[in-house]
């Protein structure tokens, strides 16, 4: 589509929701301090849409106390919503701005910009920007160094310096000296001044960023890629309007119109974030053939970026993946935790397994261990295990941590860790003792402050590992502790749990120092389990027993009213007939069929994660030679079906036959 055609669409756009929605101009006095403010409401109907005589008539209007920041509300109440701004925001806005701000800042040399470098707040910058007549681009920095104070603030400073910025007396006055400046702004001023203030928390339907807003309508045929990109970063983080439904619309056409010439790949990736959700796959497919035909431009940021991007999108594209992931592995000593972790995350995200990418990651934290605090190891360990993964370097290096400093943990490292090493199956050999120990001994220490939720899960986790703190299980079993979780709705995760805690301590039969188990009452009112026959195995299942009169097939059988079995066959003596699988006759052997998705198992390895081995340990005690059937074992024809399931469940007689 040419620019001609998008100018336009734009104009016909402006034109329809003019008549919708007419410009009426309102002011709002201010009658006491920040806290105490009158506000007025304001109709969510109000917008900038006027003519030129209309903006006009603005300007002139600009004279008096206003409140150009408010909205018709309870400016507290917004603040406290604002001050939680969006992480991706504050991240992108530093990455837009990086080379724009500080830029300016180094080559201006007026008078105001010597004492700007000068300011150490924005309050600093608010007192200074009422003792000059200020410049278009003079307000931009102004705007845009306020935002950078803030960003690099801690979360608890930024609420405090926020407040002290819409108490100010000088801001009002300095939002008008702002609209005033608008016409005569450079385009990328407008599109940074605006990226600033929505990051401050300017409400959106204040005047001045409508305003801005329509300043962005009139000009954005001549937007370069830089300006849309810093615009599409303000649209990505503000909600629906007809002012911004517009200006969405209108940066799409100029946007696909332009895409040829986008020569900026964080350009690129701005832009592709504000254009994926709603666009045509005719689109979604120019925007990826772009992005490959920029992949030799690809910094490792950008790699780390355009990965986000996709995973924000919900979109794979496996070569454009590809060329990312292998960027990232050539670097990984140069990416900070931050990136580092994102990566692992949209890898998640995305459904996304690279053996040597985990593996390159899980080495390089653990060569690099001792730069690593205790949460950020905990957080690769967490999305380790999310991705099913078992980083055997760097779980055995955080292991011999806790024994060392058990009581540097807190009840949120604790769990996390019951959870990684429990549903990774990880064992630690002879030195698995001592690290249960050093968990169980640090976690007595929270125990008064745990709910029954939390004891119950840790006592899960733990049971899990066979290991089974005496404290904690005795809390967990308290009358009043039990009939606390079954007060609340029971959750699935929560039924299974408390099964699970019953059937190791009746078949791990753990030496404690007196003899617990869950009430019956509890187990009685948990929800039966009615299973169904496995369509996958079923067929080849009934093939291979036919005509074997010394073997029965029972299918979907539930063992100890949890474990659902997708098989059982039971193989008599000879000379005897076959019983059931719940009572075999003696000398019968059992065979336990289980289905289990490339899920139940660690990635890239054939090592059982959580409840499943949980489930195998079980069986075993129970008499059971488990049988696992893996997914892929199944992803092929009727007769290499039957030679997999032959060879699993009667490998003596496939060693014979060969």
């Amino acid at each position: 589509m040419s620019v001609w055609m998008t100018d336009k669409v734009m104009r016909w756009s402006l034109r329809f929701y003019r008549g919708r929605f007419p410009w009426k101009q309102r002011s709002f006095l201010v009658t006491a301090s920040f806290k105490d403010a009158v506000v007025f409401p304001i109709h969510r109907s109000q917008r900038f849409w006027g003519s030129t005589q209309n903006q006009t008539c603005l300007s002139r209007s600009l004279v008096g106390a206003v409140r150009f920041h408010s909205q018709g509300g309870n400016r507290t109440e917004e603040l406290e919503e604002n001050i939680h701004l969006p992480s991706q925001l504050v991240e992108r806005s530093a990455d837009v701005q990086q080379d724009g701000t500080d830029s300016d800042l180094r080559h201006a040399t007026t008078p105001f910009t010597k004492h700007l470098q000068q300011c150490s707040s924005p309050v600093d910058i608010l007192d200074l920007t009422c003792k000059y007549s200020l410049t278009g681009q003079e307000v931009s920095n102004s705007l845009n160094s306020m935002w950078t104070f803030l960003k690099k603030m801690t979360e608890e400073q930024r609420p405090y310096q926020l407040q002290l910025i819409y108490e100010h007396p000088e801001l009002d006055g300095f939002l008008q000296k702002a609209m005033k400046s608008l016409q005569h702004m450079r385009n990328n001023d407008i599109t940074y001044s605006l990226l600033s203030m929505i990051s401050m928390g300017i409400p959106q339907h204040s005047r001045v960023v409508q305003t801005f807003l329509r300043a962005c309508q009139e000009r954005l045929n001549h937007f370069d890629e830089k300006s849309l990109s810093i615009l599409a970063s303000c649209l990505d983080h503000m909600e629906d309007s007809p002012n911004v439904d517009a200006l969405k619309k209108g940066l799409r056409l100029a946007v696909v119109a332009r895409l040829p010439a986008i020569k900026n790949v964080m350009a690129l990736q701005i832009l592709m974030r504000l254009l994926w959700k709603d666009a045509p796959n005719s689109i979604k497919q120019k925007l990826e053939s772009k992005a490959l035909s920029m992949t030799d431009q690809f910094s490792t940021p950008n790699a780390q970026h355009m990965i986000s991007t996709m995973a924000t999108l919900s979109f794979y594209s496996k070569p454009l993946f590809h060329v990312c992931i292998q960027n990232i592995k050539e670097n990984l000593h140069n990416i900070p935790f931050t990136r580092l972790h994102d990566v692992l995350q949209s890898c998640k995200k995305l459904n996304y397994k690279d053996l040597s990418l985990f593996t390159g990651v899980s080495d390089y934290v653990s060569s690099t261990f001792d730069m690593w605090t205790n949460k950020q190891l905990l957080h690769f360990l967490s999305v380790f295990a999310n991705l099913h993964f078992s980083p055997v370097a760097l779980m055995e290096a955080f292991a011999d941590k806790v024994i060392e400093k058990p009581d540097a943990l807190t009840l949120k490292d604790l769990l996390c860790i019951l959870r990684v090493y429990s549903s990774l199956n990880f064992d630690l050999k002879h030195r698995r003792r001592q690290f249960l120990d050093s968990v169980s001994c640090a976690l007595d220490a929270y125990l008064p402050k745990m709910n029954g939720k939390t004891l119950l899960t840790a006592a899960y986790r733990f049971c899990q590992l066979n290991h089974f703190p005496p404290a904690l299980l005795e809390q967990l079993l308290q009358t009043s502790v039990l009939e606390q979780i079954q007060e609340e709705k029971l959750y699935m995760d929560h039924e299974r749990m408390l099964r699970t805690v019953d059937l190791c301590l009746r078949l791990d039969r753990p030496p404690l120092p007196r003899p617990l188990s869950v009430p019956t009452s509890v187990l009685e009112r948990l929800t039966p389990i009615c299973p169904a026959v496995n369509p996958l195995l079923s067929p080849t299942l009934q093939q291979l027993v036919a005509g074997r009169t010394s073997t029965e097939l029972q299918e979907a059988v539930v063992v100890e009213n949890f474990y659902v079995l997708d098989g059982v066959l039971t193989e008599a003596p000879s000379n005897q007939t076959c019983s059931s699988a719940e009572e075999p006759a003696e000398g019968a052997q059992r065979v336990a069929v289980i289905f289990a998705p490339n899920s139940n198992v660690c990635f890239g390895s054939s090592n059982p994660r959580g409840i499943l081995a949980t489930k195998l340990r079980h069986l075993k005690a129970l008499g059971y030679t488990p049988v696992l059937v893996m997914e892929q074992d199944l992803k092929c024809n009727a007769t290499e079906k039957m030679d997999v399931l032959r060879r699993l469940i009667f490998p003596e007689q496939t060693s014979e036959a060969t």
